[in-house]
């Protein structure tokens, strides 16, 4: 005998069916993306924009833009929101992690701990603009960016400046002063010892901020420095404060002033003898 569902039995029965269908696929992808299922390439990096407090619209301008720097320099790139990634297991096939406008709490205890012990098994880390503005309860990381974000005034033009006499190729192609518009931030005081790549002169823009509820800045003074490098706890760390914009990631002056950072962290090479 021939049995046959009521339409709207069918229709019901179709669309649960196609519900779990989707779910599947969506679950498959969500934890199928790892680097061993991508072609060898020079470094693996793990791009992390996971935020807890204010979040960047020019996140996904950055990420598109270093999406096209793993095209141009050929290193594997996966992007990723979930911090449950943060395990030693996924971490072992990643040379940089890289924190693009990353704010407050974003890693529980146990995704900190691998955090740490992928930095120092030698690894690298690279923070962009708000990466400065992440985890403030959690030293160890403050001391990795090196400085911790406190205030910003408006968006402003002002003259941004290269260091002399530093041996870092990430800014090769730069002049030693551009205008250059962002958001730029005042730190609190340098928590470990840092290399200082860029300066941006106050006497060009108006560094003070009132926020409200006695949340003031008024700058930093003649030195206000704007992106960094360090070794630290056995791995490599870059930051730039620079990236608020989306504009400003159509500028290859500030990608390849990351991809530097990137290919540092990654291989421990581009540091130029001043000899």
């Amino acid at each position: 005998m021939f049995f046959s569902l009521p339409r709207f039995a069918y229709k019901g029965w179709l669309l649960s069916f196609f519900v779990l269908a989707l779910s599947a696929t969506t679950v498959q992808k969500s934890y199928a993306t790892g680097f061993d299922t991508l072609p060898k390439k020079q470094f693996n990096v793990l791009l992390f924009t996971k935020t807890a407090g204010w979040h960047h619209k020019s996140q996904t301008e950055g990420v598109k833009a270093l999406e096209r720097l793993a095209d141009k320099h050929f290193f594997n790139i996966i992007w990723h929101e979930e911090s449950h990634y943060f395990n030693d297991d996924y971490l072992k096939n990643v040379d940089v992690v890289v924190f693009l406008s990353t704010t407050g709490d974003i890693l529980n205890p146990k995704e900190q701990a691998a955090l740490e012990r992928f930095v120092k098994a030698g690894k690298g880390f690279v923070g962009i603009h708000s990466a400065s503005d992440t985890e403030y309860d959690w030293p160890w990381y403050q001391r990795l960016v090196g400085r911790t974000f406190s205030i910003h005034p408006v968006i402003q033009t002002a003259v941004l400046s290269k260091l002399p006499n530093n041996n870092f190729i990430g800014l090769n192609h730069m002049p030693q002063e551009m205008l250059w518009t962002d958001e730029w931030y005042e730190f609190g005081p340098e928590l470990t010892k840092l290399n200082y790549l860029l300066t941006v002169d106050e006497q060009t823009y108006n560094p003070t901020a009132d926020w409200g509820n006695n949340k003031t800045g008024s700058g930093m003074g003649v030195f206000h420095p704007i992106s960094w490098y360090h070794n630290y706890d056995g791995g490599r760390s870059f930051y730039t404060a620079l990236g608020h914009t989306n504009a400003v990631y159509n500028s290859e002056f500030l990608t390849e002033h990351i991809y530097g950072g990137i290919y540092w962290a990654a291989t421990g090479k581009g540091l130029k003898s001043n000899n």
